[in-house]
């Protein structure tokens, strides 16, 4: 580790992923956009100083500001250009030798009469070869006059961004008779004469002229499609504008996924508050442990002097105490938390930008599927989706959701249309699973609630606090409450049917169909009515919950994404559970679901029909297009699967337990990838071990899951002190819990106008 100033990385290594995408050294360079380069540059001055391919960079810049810009005009002379909506000047100055002149026009800026570039782009040095064929007395020269100009540039460091671009290699074998002097060796020697003299006068200073020596490496790789070996091919000098951007505007628009040259965020005065929260529970545990220690050693055995025989100790070792529990969870919590902040917030940790090749999504696939063939074991139950087989389902789809997410298989619109799938799935299993509790026991007691609630949103409310993000940045967590509360409030509101009381009377059942449809109603109203959506969740404090960026725009596109998957769920419940109760489904051990010919027939039409929705999926050209007809078909592929992995007795009676004990911790690890197995908040890749990438994902995953396993413990624990059984406790812990919140949220408040 050699210090937390990425931009010098960014200004000097990195790596092509694929052909045409750079990874800087450590940290992830956003890509922008024409509208964000114009918020960051506006009011702004940028010059370009020097020869052809000085040239070539500025177009490039100035292509980021407006694509429509053409290369015209006098090549061997200046060349203006003005941004007039956002007021940004950019000019190029034909400069192509380090002598009087270019040191006169730099010395008018250090004037005080003359207004200063915020941004100053220097380089030249093959037209001094071309010129002087090459000659040592050019070089000679040239240093002399780079030696005059560098205390001047190092002057203007100290009010503007100046960066001298070191000369880029040539293709030889390429370069006209006219340029045949201008060799690689030639080029290296003023390139080592340039960085030996600037800077020399103020190596301790903080305002040093920034040597751009990046796109020596990039044009190492590339200068073999130059069009002429000297000049750069376009997507070469498009990177190095855009290595440009990123140095200057990351500190200024702080990009997510932009962590060059980002300075630390500052802690929060919540964060500071859970620190010391934290920070006091180890201590407390310490001293507690060491009391607890210290009274265990005076009741330990000791010999009897008469009979010189060992006594047991009158006293056993004490259990643990309620208040010892807690802040043992709190301890191991602060401790994976600072681990947690330490990657993804502190400049501690390198990051670098995802890139998806199908091997790189394809092959873990391939690996995981046969490793959790190779752990199948017998069910302890034969029913449609036991506890087992659903353990199992979670685990097999987040190991492939993680996957997809590492890879960056997003940009592959097959493999998203099938993640969309999977995470239907989750859903669809949260209607099933809820649906099928309320149902079979008839349990509405807050009891219940507050444990599901507890378990679905500790973590996400730790990681709110400790890394500073909105609830609705962990979507997955208050999409699944709010169906939970959606289920709850369907069953529980008058009259509420349950299994019990339909089974004396069989109206109920169409009682409770006709919950359903009212459901349903609610669902097709809202999901076209963005407009009555946002009211509902603009009111405040449901407003702090689910805005992300000022708006619910991304809630209410969450939610209508998947907004049938869940009703699918609580009909399949019920139209399986009454024909569970009914005897027309056979769970026994081996025995198909139905009868043989029934069977073949639905077995047949789910294979059809799950290969038809991945035929389609696989088929998508628009994004768009696709989602809006998701919500309405994804339901297909998942029943489709569950007949398939149901209906013959063999396969329903084994499952995966490689799966299954990744599917009991499927919500932490959803929700821990976001910090410290993905980085910059899902957009990167951290990097614990640099330089090794395939050593790196293995080290940094057993950390994860060994991290997400423990956190899935002691949310347990937790949820027991908590949450208790008793109602009288239960409501005291509820007024603490809301008084906790009530004192998040005015602290919230603070931090807000603060900021403002």
């Amino acid at each position: 580790f050699k210090g937390g100033d990425t931009c010098e990385y960014l200004l000097s290594s990195g790596r092509f992923l694929g052909e045409k995408v750079w990874q800087p050294h450590s940290c992830m360079m956003h890509k922008y956009k024409n509208s964000e380069a114009k918020n960051c540059l506006i009011d702004k001055h940028i010059v370009f100083i020097g020869d052809s391919r000085i040239r070539q960079l500025f177009y490039s810049f100035i292509k980021l500001i407006n694509p429509q810009v053409k290369e015209e005009g006098n090549k061997h002379g200046n060349i203006p250009f003005e941004d007039k909506s956002a007021s940004i000047k950019v000019d190029f100055l034909w400069y192509p030798e380090v002598n009087g002149s270019m040191r006169q026009r730099i010395k008018s800026w250090t004037e005080g009469s003359v207004a200063k570039p915020h941004i100053i782009v220097v380089g030249a040095a093959t037209w001094s070869i071309k010129i002087h064929n090459g000659s040592n007395e050019a070089l000679a020269q040239y240093k002399i006059n780079i030696t005059s100009i560098a205390p001047l540039l190092e002057k203007l460091a100290k009010s503007s961004d100046v960066y001298w671009v070191l000369q880029d290699p040539v293709y030889e074998d390429m370069l006209s008779d006219s340029r045949k002097m201008i060799t690689n060796e030639k080029i290296d020697a003023y390139n080592e004469a340039a960085v030996r003299i600037l800077n020399s006068s103020s190596r301790n200073s903080k305002a040093k002229v920034k040597v751009f020596s990046v796109s020596k490496l990039i044009a190492q790789e590339t200068i073999m499609k130059s069009a002429d070996g000297l000049h750069l091919p376009e997507s070469s000098r498009d990177t190095n504008a855009m290595i440009l951007m990123n140095v200057y505007c990351n500190k200024i628009m702080k990009p997510i996924d932009g962590s060059c040259c980002q300075p630390q965020p500052p802690l929060t005065l919540i964060q500071k508050l859970a620190f010391c929260f934290f920070t006091l529970s180890i201590i407390g545990y310490f001293i507690i442990n060491l009391i607890h220690r210290n009274n265990f050693r005076k009741n330990k055995s000791c010999m009897d002097l008469e009979s010189g025989e060992e006594k047991k100790p009158a006293v056993s070792a004490p259990n643990v105490s309620t208040l010892e529990m807690l802040l043992h969870s709190f301890c191991k919590l602060g401790l994976i938390m600072t681990y947690f902040y330490l990657c993804d917030r502190a400049n501690l940790f390198m990051k670098e930008n995802k890139f998806y090749t199908h091997s790189s999504f394809f092959i873990p696939i391939v690996y995981i599927l046969v490793l959790g063939v190779f752990y199948t074991e017998n069910t302890k139950e034969t029913k449609v989706l036991n506890r087992e087989q659903t353990d199992e389902w979670k685990g097999w789809m987040q190991l492939v959701i993680l996957i997809y997410h590492i890879s960056g298989a997003s940009t592959f619109l097959p493999v998203y249309m099938h993640i969309r799938v999977l995470v239907a799935a989750y859903l669809f299993q949260t209607g099933y699973g809820h649906f099928s509790y309320f149902w079979i026991k008839g349990d509405f007691g807050v009891y219940r609630v507050c444990q599901v609630l507890f378990r679905l949103n500790f973590l996400v409310v730790v990681l709110c606090i400790v890394m500073d993000r909105p609830y609705q940045f962990y979507y997955f967590v208050p999409l699944v409450t709010v169906w939970f509360m959606i289920i709850y409030a369907t069953l529980a509101i008058w009259p509420q049917i349950v299994q019990k009381k339909a089974n004396g009377n069989c109206l109920w059942h169409f009682g409770l169909l006709l919950k359903l449809i009212c459901l349903l109603t609610c669902i097709y109203f809202l999901s076209y009515s963005q407009g009555a959506f946002e009211k509902i969740f603009s009111f405040w404090p449901l407003s702090k919950c689910f805005e992300l960026n000022g708006n619910v725009y991304e809630w209410w596109f969450r939610w209508k994404l998947d907004r049938y998957v869940v009703f699918h769920g609580m009909l399949f419940a019920f139209i399986y559970l009454a024909l569970q109760k009914r005897q027309m489904i056979s769970e026994g051990k081996g025995d198909p679901l139905f009868s043989n010919r029934v069977s073949n027939v639905l077995l047949f039409i789910s294979i059809v029909s799950f290969l038809t929705y991945s035929i389609w999926a696989s088929s998508c050209k628009n994004k768009t297009e696709c989602n809006e007809l998701h919500p309405s078909v994804s339901v297909v592929q998942i029943l489709a699967f569950i007949l398939i992995r149901n209906i013959p007795g063999y396969v329903r009676s084994v499952y995966s337990s490689f799966f299954a004990w990744f599917g009991k911790i499927s919500l932490e690890l959803f929700i821990c990838q976001y910090h410290i197995w993905l980085a910059a908040d899902t957009k990167g890749i951290l990097v614990l071990i640099p330089g090794y990438p395939m050593f790196n994902v293995l080290v940094s995953t057993f950390i994860f899951v060994c991290v997400a396993h423990e956190i899935s413990q002691i949310t347990n624990d937790l949820a027991q002190i908590v949450v208790p059984k008793d109602n009288s406790t239960l409501l005291k812990r509820l007024l603490c819990i809301a008084g906790f919140f009530s004192g998040l949220l005015l602290f919230s408040a603070m931090q807000d106008q603060s900021r403002h």
